[in-house]
């Protein structure tokens, strides 16, 4: 299997200069380890497994087990109404928007990146500079005062400023800031050391900058494409071992008990997706089987990130990019290899 899959990746590596870092984990057992291309290509430092990388959307997952860590507790509740939780004016919002139809992006909100009308996220900044964007409250504007796209409940239309809403629900609950709360109570429940909510004007060490191809061959990098922090819908930057930790932590039940880590991993919605289904911030693909894989995905100018787990075989993957596109196709690659 180790031969095939190092084969198969070496071929796309080729094919796509594929820029990030690998990581494939049976159990404890290490399948494959490897990385590629440059975190900064200006200084030529390496990619390697000790480099964080950004996710974009991929910590969607971490802001749904934050929910959900609070629902456990008490203090917050799946049905418990938007207008209750968050003291901010929404006028045309549904008043009957539950937190259970945030974290299925069932809400039927205005949202402030809405992938069925735009292709270029960079357009976002055109009015609010990206540089302006450093808390939760600075997207809100963006879309608070826009009407239903949606009925609640409707359908599942994928939706970042539901995950936004969800933040500030965090915050409102614990009484911390978002990151921080992040930072406490699932990276360092799951050993993730290396991970958390980096500024891009205040990089820790071993961070890759992420890079876009431009049309005439050259690149630049995503700090002016992306807001400064990254928040509850997107931006944390981790390790491949970091994440690999969080999937242990998750399906163990160390950072949910058994009751809410099985919510968090219910098939809550259809996605339109032949046979795919989403949780609680995480996609779930069904087969004959029955569960085939939970996975989370990432895409952001200069970010491309996959990592699922396989609970017929206890096989994790991480692949995270650096660049706009290749994290994809090397997923599907070790996908061909570990689904035969």
């Amino acid at each position: 299997m180790k031969s095939n899959i190092l084969n198969r990746i070496a071929s796309i590596q080729e094919e796509f200069n594929f820029s990030g870092s690998v990581l494939v984990k049976e159990d404890n057992n290490i399948l494959i380890e490897l990385s590629h291309g440059f975190a900064n290509r200006s200084e030529q430092i390496l990619n390697s497994t000790q480099t964080k990388f950004g996710i974009a959307s991929g910590c969607k997952l971490f802001t749904a087990i934050a929910i959900c860590q609070l629902v456990e507790t008490g203090e917050l509740s799946f049905d418990a109404k938007l207008e209750d939780c968050l003291d901010e004016l929404f006028p045309y919002f549904d008043k009957e928007i539950t937190i259970h139809h945030l974290l299925t992006h069932t809400s039927g909100i205005p949202d402030y990146f809405d992938e069925e009308v735009m292709q270029d996220f960079e357009e976002l900044w055109v009015k609010k500079p990206m540089y302006l964007i450093r808390t939760l409250e600075d997207f809100l504007p963006l879309f608070q005062d826009k009407p239903m796209k949606l009925k609640a409940g409707e359908r599942f239309h994928y939706n970042n400023a539901g995950y936004i809403l969800l933040g500030l629900i965090v915050e409102r609950a614990s009484k911390l800031e978002f990151s921080k709360y992040i930072e406490e109570n699932i990276f360092k429940k799951a050993q993730m050391y290396n991970s958390g909510y980096f500024e891009f004007d205040s990089l820790p060490k071993h961070t890759a900058l992420g890079y876009i191809a431009l049309p005439n061959g050259k690149w630049k990098t995503n700090i002016y494409s992306l807001p400064v922090k990254g928040g509850s819908d997107g931006g944390a930057f981790v390790t491949v071992n970091d994440m690999s930790n969080l999937w242990d932590s998750l399906i163990h039940n160390q950072l949910l008990d058994e009751k809410h880590t099985k919510m968090l991993l219910t098939p809550h919605v259809r996605t339109g997706e032949q046979n795919g289904f989403y949780g609680y911030g995480v996609w779930i693909d069904k087969n004959e089987d029955g569960i085939f894989k939970f996975h989370i995905m990432g895409y952001d100018p200069g970010v491309s990130f996959h990592s699922a787990f396989y609970p017929k075989t206890s096989i994790k993957t991480v692949v995270c990019s650096n660049k706009s596109q290749g994290a994809f196709d090397i997923m599907s690659e070790i996908e061909e290899v570990i689904s035969h």
